[in-house]
């Protein structure tokens, strides 16, 4: 298949698209338990302003996807990714440069995270014009029911 966007279909998020957008996240490490993204997240996110693009080949195959949420300052990109069979050939870059086409209409700065050992996506991130945001370490609560965080200061 060529890379062109005329070979594929960008849509948005459907419900219906949950179980093989999920499957394709798990193939290539965007996915686990641990992250609680289902359907339900995505459609949250999506009424408080979010996006959610879904790359999609003329067989309904679902390649890529890119889900972008804001807080009115930046925008967040998370689960950007392609499915294996697609990686490594041109699409990546092709939904990129659609996510952040987009991201560029609503005037915002973007930002990612990438896991480190992930060679091929920080090369793509740094040719599109991301650059590594200072000597930051990220950290999250995925539960505040299970930490002390919510004891008394």
């Amino acid at each position: 298949m060529k890379i062109s966007e005329s070979n594929v279909i960008f849509r948005d998020f459907n419900q219906s698209d949950f179980e093989q957008i999920e499957s394709l996240w798990f193939e290539i490490g965007l996915g686990s338990k641990q992250r609680a993204d289902d359907a339900n997240v995505i459609m949250h996110t999506l009424a408080r302003g979010g996006k959610f693009i879904v790359m999609e080949s003329s067989a309904s195959e679902i390649m890529g996807t890119s889900w972008i949420t804001s807080d009115g300052r930046r925008s967040y990109l998370h689960h950007f990714g392609i499915k294996k069979k697609y990686q490594h050939k041109g699409w990546g870059k092709l939904l990129l440069q659609k996510t952040l086409h987009y991201i560029n209409e609503m005037g915002l700065q973007v930002k990612i995270e990438v896991h480190a050992e992930n060679i091929y996506a920080i090369r793509l991130y740094e040719k599109m014009g991301f650059k590594p945001l200072g000597n930051y370490n990220i950290y999250i609560i995925r539960n505040l029911n299970n930490t002390n965080s919510m004891g008394t200061m």
